[in-house]
């Protein structure tokens, strides 16, 4: 089973990582001004994590992959680790789909 763990950093914003059951983190966060807006971005993973088009497949400068998803004002409510290849970016959204919805929340 999946989890949210929020983090708040040194510049004093909050953030979370979803980290799947063996505990490797799968989805960083955007930062937060409040740990109650960063609640409400991890309801909103929660929400969305299982809808394909909320996906979007990127490509970073050195030339591994990434995924963001997205809220459905669209705007960018997590990001993914980087991948070597294809295959390990479609299984990090499949690892968000599958911990997002059941994931409990905790406290750095």
């Amino acid at each position: 089973m999946g989890k949210f763990v929020i983090t708040r950093g040194p510049s004093g914003v909050f953030y979370f990582n979803l980290k799947a059951g063996n505990g490797e983190t799968i989805l960083t966060s955007e930062h937060y001004t409040t740990r109650d807006k960063c609640l409400e971005g991890i309801a909103s993973v929660k929400r969305n994590a299982a809808i394909d088009r909320q996906y979007t497949d990127l490509t970073a400068k050195d030339g591994r992959l990434y995924f963001v998803l997205k809220g459905g004002n669209q705007e960018v409510i997590g990001t993914s680790q980087m991948y070597e290849g294809n295959s390990g970016r479609e299984k990090g959204k499949d690892s968000v789909k599958e911990n997002a919805a059941d994931a409990m929340i905790e406290e750095a």
